[in-house]
C-alpha cells in the first residue's frame, strides 16, 4: 500500500512538471545589455521567460518579443515585471494568454494585437486595463514623483481604462489621446499632455567633415578634432584669436620696410619719411643718380658720435 501510494504521488508530480514544461512561454529577450531574472531559460544569448520574469534594461532600449505576437520596447534603465494573469483561465491557443505587467519607474512602449482577454499594466498608483479588440500602440512613462503619462496612439487603438489603486473613479484614455496623471492621481489629470510618453529619442552624434572625410566622432583622437564639433555645428562661436603671436621661437613673423634718409646739411635734425608707395621697377631702373651736394662745413670740435655717423652715411650715398 505504501509503495503504491508513493507511485501514485510520483506519477502526479511528473504529470504536473510535464505540463509546466509544455506550457507556452510568455516572452523572449536578448541577454546582451539587460538583466533578467525569474522563471526563464537562457540559450545562445536569448532568455526565454516562462510563467514570470523581470527584465531591466541597461543604457539602451531593450526589445522584448511576446510569444503570442508583438513586442515591448523597454526604455533604458527601466525594470518591468512580466507574468501571466492568473485570474484568467486560459484556453488552447496563444491568443488566450493574458499578461500582467508591473512598472515601478521608467518607460516602455507596447506594440501588439490585443487578444481575447485584457492585459493589465500596474504602476505604484494606477491599474491600467488594455482591452481588445484593437492594435495596441501604447506608450507609458512613470517618473519618481508618480506622474504617469499614457499615450494610446492609433485610430484602431484598444479600449483603455485607468483606475486608482487607492482612490475611486475610472478614467478612459481614448484613441489618439495622451494623458498625464499628476502624482498618479485621477483627480489631477492633464488630458492633452504635450510631452511624449515613451522612450526618449537617441541623441545624434554630430560629425564634422573636411574634404569629404569625417572628422571627430567617438573614435577620434585629439589630433583629429582640431576644430571642435560644437563650433562646426554652430553651437558656440569660435574662440577669440590669441593676443600674442603663436609662432616658433626664432621665426620672424613681422617684416617692416622703412626708408632711411639723411640730410648732410642738418645731420642732427630728424626728417619725415616719404610716402610708403614704392616706385615702379622701371622707374627705379631709369632713375638718374642724385646730384651731388657740396659738403657741409664741419664745425670745429665735431669729432663725436654723430660726426662718425654722418661720415658713414655720406660715404654710403656717395658724398664727399
Amino acid at each position: 500500500m505504501v509503495v503504491r501510494y508513493w507511485l501514485v504521488v510520483g506519477a502526479a508530480c511528473f504529470s504536473s512538471l510535464a505540463a509546466v514544461g509544455q506550457q507556452q512561454p510568455i516572452a523572449y529577450v536578448p541577454t546582451e545589455g539587460v538583466t533578467v531574472s525569474g522563471s526563464l531559460e537562457v540559450v545562445n544569448g536569448k532568455a526565454t521567460i516562462g510563467n514570470n520574469g523581470s527584465v531591466t534594461a541597461g543604457d539602451k532600449t531593450a526589445d522584448i518579443t511576446l510569444a503570442r505576437g508583438g513586442e515591448l520596447r523597454l526604455c533604458a534603465s527601466t525594470t518591468i515585471h512580466l507574468t501571466r494573469d492568473k485570474s484568467v483561465v486560459p484556453t488552447t491557443g496563444e491568443d488566450s494568454t493574458a499578461l500582467m505587467l508591473a512598472l515601478d519607474r521608467g518607460a516602455l512602449e507596447a506594440h501588439y494585437k490585443t487578444g481575447s482577454y485584457s492585459d493589465v499594466l500596474l504602476t505604484p498608483d494606477l491599474r491600467i486595463l488594455v482591452s481588445g479588440p484593437g492594435d495596441a500602440d501604447l506608450k507609458l512613462r512613470v517618473n519618481q514623483k508618480g506622474d504617469t503619462c499614457i499615450d494610446n496612439h492609433g485610430d484602431n487603438a484598444p479600449y483603455i481604462t485607468v483606475t486608482s489603486q487607492f482612490e475611486g473613479g475610472v478614467y478612459r484614455v481614448k484613441p489618439n489621446q495622451r494623458v498625464l496623471f499628476e502624482h498618479g492621481s485621477l483627480d489631477q489629470v492633464v488630458d492633452d499632455e504635450p510631452e511624449p510618453c515613451g522612450c526618449p529619442p537617441a541623441a545624434p552624434v554630430a560629425i564634422a567633415s573636411a574634404n569629404g572625410k569625417p572628422v571627430g566622432g567617438p573614435s577620434s583622437t585629439p589630433a583629429d578634432t582640431a576644430f571642435p564639433l560644437a563650433e562646426s555645428e554652430g553651437l558656440k562661436p569660435p574662440p577669440p584669436p590669441p593676443s600674442q603671436p603663436v609662432v616658433p621661437a626664432g621665426t620672424p613673423h613681422v617684416q617692416v620696410e622703412a626708408p632711411l634718409t639723411y640730410n648732410g646739411a642738418a645731420p642732427n635734425q630728424p626728417t619725415e619719411a616719404p610716402a610708403a608707395t614704392p616706385p615702379a621697377p622701371s622707374a627705379v631702373a631709369s632713375a638718374a643718380p642724385p646730384a651731388e651736394e657740396p659738403p657741409a662745413k664741419k664745425p670745429a670740435g665735431s669729432g663725436g658720435f654723430f660726426h662718425h655717423i654722418g661720415h658713414f652715411f655720406a660715404r654710403l650715398f656717395g658724398h664727399g
